[in-house]
């Protein structure tokens, strides 16, 4: 069982597994979305004694936030037991072009060009992380949430206002990918 769990799976199964758990969460009329646990965490934290839209009752959140860890602690488990020590799969075009940024492939999921400790501690490497916090928070917060809870929870809805916040999603990681990356790297 553990050698089935290691091999790499097919595309379509991700998307299986993510159509049961919209369908669970729709049975149960809750919805997903992982920066909605920020809100709630704020609240934890006491920020509704002080700010107005953190006065809520958090308690009715905490199955998003079993959810949320359980993510986490699902994605520590894959990456520390479950790989099978080989280089990462990827197309040679994808290669060529993160080459022509300066980026070297090590065959790893995230590039330690980028992800390692030298860049993170670098001056460009922490305002890279700290102005990408900050466009993705205030992002998440102008939307009115991430791109899971609007591309999952409300496309699957048929909500409009998640149909064009994808549409801004996609269109935004359009515009980084092919004119302001290279100037980034």
């Amino acid at each position: 069982m553990l050698e089935l769990l290691k091999q790499p799976w097919p595309w379509y199964t991700s998307g299986i597994a993510i159509a049961f758990t919209m369908v669970l969460l729709l049975f149960f009329g809750k919805s997903f979305g992982v920066s909605s646990n920020l809100k709630t965490m704020c609240t934890i934290a006491g920020a509704g004694k002080r700010v107005k839209f953190f006065d809520f009752d958090w308690k009715a959140q905490k199955w998003n936030l079993l959810f949320l860890l359980g993510s986490v602690f699902g994605g520590v488990i894959a990456s520390n037991f479950l790989t099978n020590d080989e280089p990462l799969k990827l197309s040679a075009a994808t290669i060529k072009d993160i080459n022509e940024l300066g980026i070297v492939f090590d065959g790893g999921l995230n590039p330690s060009q980028i992800f390692g400790l030298e860049f993170l501690s670098s001056f460009k490497g922490f305002l890279t992380l700290l102005l990408g916090g900050v466009l993705v928070g205030f992002g998440s917060r102008y939307a009115g949430g991430c791109t899971s809870g609007h591309a999952i929870s409300g496309l699957s809805n048929l909500q409009i206002p998640s149909l064009l916040a994808v549409i801004g999603f996609f269109a935004g990681g359009l515009i980084m990918t092919h004119f302001l990356l290279p100037y980034i790297f």
